[in-house]
């Protein structure tokens, strides 16, 4: 009987009571699950990752921190992504921006590889074609690496996008996971190929909020088409992202399920 490696992927952190009530959770969840990736790009105040923040999340129980289009936004990050391989910039850069796109480490059932990419449609800055290196990197790491159980971030903001990359993917990583929006959707599936999708994971930040910010400055913002700062909502949090069960022996998803978990302890922005 094929072995089961029990994935968990929490969508983007937002500020400090995210980061807190991941930190939290995952003292009580992670012997559940063989390997933990968390998408830390808004982990920072909202705005990228420092180094510190992402010890946190590693000796949190993260095995893989994935970001996004923030995360550049932290001056110190770049050099400490050198030192740091399981911190993942989105793979479509230029080879020589810092940092990789994709990492594989053992797990106690073998090799597992997690990479991360970025769209391009309403998203900046505008990086190479995610549809060409994508597919690229997955049968590097199946035919050099030797590893079948992959996972993607698919960090992006049109969900046709995402379903399109999704499909273009399928039969070569085990799941695509969207992130980015902070709005999680209810479309997981599994494909035929037996790549799991779920267009959206949703974020790790405070429910009463928009998008993990301050209600009203967002909506000033939108009454009066002027600039203004977006601080770090507070109130409890609530963490989104999914569950996904993949068969070592094949590299194909077995289960996926979203996870939408209101945390009832309440952390400071």
């Amino acid at each position: 009987m094929s072995e089961i490696l029990k994935l968990l992927f929490l969508g983007d952190i937002v500020g400090k009571p995210g980061r807190e009530a991941v930190v939290n959770y995952l003292a009580e969840v992670r012997d559940e699950f063989d390997v933990v990736v968390v998408n830390g790009e808004n982990s920072a105040a909202g705005k990228g990752m420092t180094p510190k923040i992402a010890r946190e999340l590693f000796e949190a129980g993260a095995h893989v921190i994935t970001m996004g289009d923030h995360v550049w936004d932290q001056r110190d990050l770049a050099p400490y992504m050198g030192e740091e391989p399981r911190i993942l910039r989105p793979l479509n850069y230029e080879a020589r921006t810092p940092g990789n796109g994709s990492v594989v480490i053992e797990t106690p059932k073998g090799k597992f590889a997690a990479m991360q990419l970025q769209g391009r449609t309403f998203i900046q800055p505008p990086l190479q074609n995610p549809f060409y290196h994508g597919p690229k990197e997955a049968k590097r790491l199946r035919n050099e690496e030797g590893v079948l159980a992959i996972f993607c971030d698919f960090h992006a903001e049109a969900t046709s996008e995402k379903i399109a990359f999704s499909r273009c993917l399928d039969g070569l990583v085990s799941a695509v996971v969207g992130t980015h929006t902070h709005v999680q959707t209810a479309d997981e599936r599994i494909f035929p190929g037996g790549t799991a999708h779920l267009s959206d994971a949703g974020m790790c930040g405070p429910d009463d909020s928009v998008l993990g910010r301050e209600i009203e400055s967002v909506v000033w913002r939108f009454e009066n088409s002027m600039p203004t700062r977006f601080p770090v909502a507070k109130g409890p949090v609530r963490l989104c992202g999914a569950c996904i069960d993949i068969d070592m022996e094949t590299g194909k998803a077995v289960r996926i399920e979203r996870l939408s978990h209101l945390c009832t302890e309440e952390s400071s922005s």
